[in-house]
């Protein structure tokens, strides 16, 4: 109908249709109010209704407690590597798990701000599991416990979530937000940038609980870098990404709708099934995560040739399946099959890839 591709992209990635043909009906003039939400003040009463309802229904998704705070932050979730240290270390000391490319980042930025130790890591085999968190070194003096619960680059996720010996957890939900039920409750802070699983790119969702909101921060600490600026001002201490809340206010309402996150989660699992059991039983294509802890959303994949994948990648192309080249630090082939990616686009990819082996294999 609008001769649209599947879109394998880690982010900014696909989006629901529907949500998409709601934006283009309302694009020109938002509910009667003759404007764009693109154009219209974010101190107007019809943004701040938007911003009321996206809140809302992000809340009611996800079983948000009331002491939790829920702040939509520019700069996306690599702003988030600095700005938890800056906020949540008021002893100075903090421990990271350390499975993938963006745990590995946020644990390199944190070091600038204090005493943080990698105390568990799966790099030994490139990423390929999650570390047993059973029973972590974690210091008394500890402020946290910080982890990236989904890798998107190296498509691992944890099977269960470590053991923090009452330390508070901070996880990076990025590439797994809003794609299964969460118990809030477990963690002090969830964070994630919405252009994976949510929204357009520009803007991270932060669910902080309320007691870690501090005030008595290093005074040098850039005003917009406070959490306690955010939650202060109602996420609108400057001018907030207007358009990235609108649009994940529609993708609320969109799970909302279609059975929450409980139905989302279902379906989720039932087409990454078909991947991963072609995976497993292709002669030609592996994947590179261990059983146990493969991720429902990213999944990379390899031939074991760079040459052969480079292949692949322009064959899956033509036929109308983009984005499946596997992230530069790695290499190989990524197929991110989030909550708005339909099961017959992987049971599509699936027949090609087959089709695929069948010619050069």
């Amino acid at each position: 109908m609008y001769d649209r591709i599947y879109n394998f992209s880690a982010g900014p990635a696909t989006m629901p249709v529907e949500v998409l043909e709601e934006i283009r009906d309302e694009l020109l003039n938002y509910r009667g109010s003759g404007m764009s939400v693109m154009e219209m003040s974010h101190r107007s009463k019809v943004f701040q209704e938007i911003y009321d309802q996206a809140e809302a229904n992000l809340r009611k998704l996800m079983a948000i407690p009331h002491n939790y705070k829920v702040l939509f932050i520019q700069g996306g979730a690599t702003l988030q590597f600095s700005m938890l240290p800056m906020n949540l270390m008021p002893h100075g000391a903090a421990e990271y798990i350390v499975t993938g490319g963006w745990s590995k980042k946020a644990f390199t930025e944190a070091k600038k701000f204090g005493d943080v130790r990698c105390i568990a890591t799966s790099e030994d085999r490139n990423y390929a599991y999650i570390p047993d968190c059973t029973d972590l070194p974690i210091r008394p003096e500890a402020d946290y416990l910080y982890i990236c619960e989904n890798e998107t680059i190296h498509g691992t996720t944890y099977p269960a979530l470590p053991n923090t010996k009452g330390k508070i957890l901070i996880s990076d939900q990025s590439s797994m937000f809003l794609s299964k039920p969460c118990n809030v409750a477990d963690y002090g802070v969830i964070y994630g940038g919405v252009q994976k699983n949510v929204g357009p790119a520009g803007m991270a969702i932060v669910i902080i609980r309320e007691d870690l909101i501090r005030s008595d921060l290093d005074p040098r600490t850039p005003v917009y870098l406070r959490y306690d600026t955010h939650a202060g001002a109602g996420s609108m201490y400057n001018t907030p990404n207007c358009w990235a809340i609108y649009v994940c206010g529609k993708v609320f309402q969109y799970l909302l709708n279609n059975g929450g996150l409980e139905a989302m989660h279902r379906r989720n699992q039932e087409k990454a099934q078909v991947l991963y059991d072609f995976l497993d039983n292709s002669a030609m294509f592996h994947g590179t995560v261990d059983k146990g802890f493969r991720s429902l959303m990213n999944v990379p994949f390899v031939t074991g040739s760079k040459e052969l994948d480079g292949e692949v990648i322009a064959y899956t192309k033509a036929a109308g399946f983009d984005n499946l080249k596997g992230h530069k630090s790695v290499g190989g082939l990524r197929a991110s099959i989030y909550n708005a990616m339909p099961k017959a686009g992987v049971e599509a990819l699936v027949q090609c890839l087959k089709q695929f082996e069948q010619e050069r294999g």
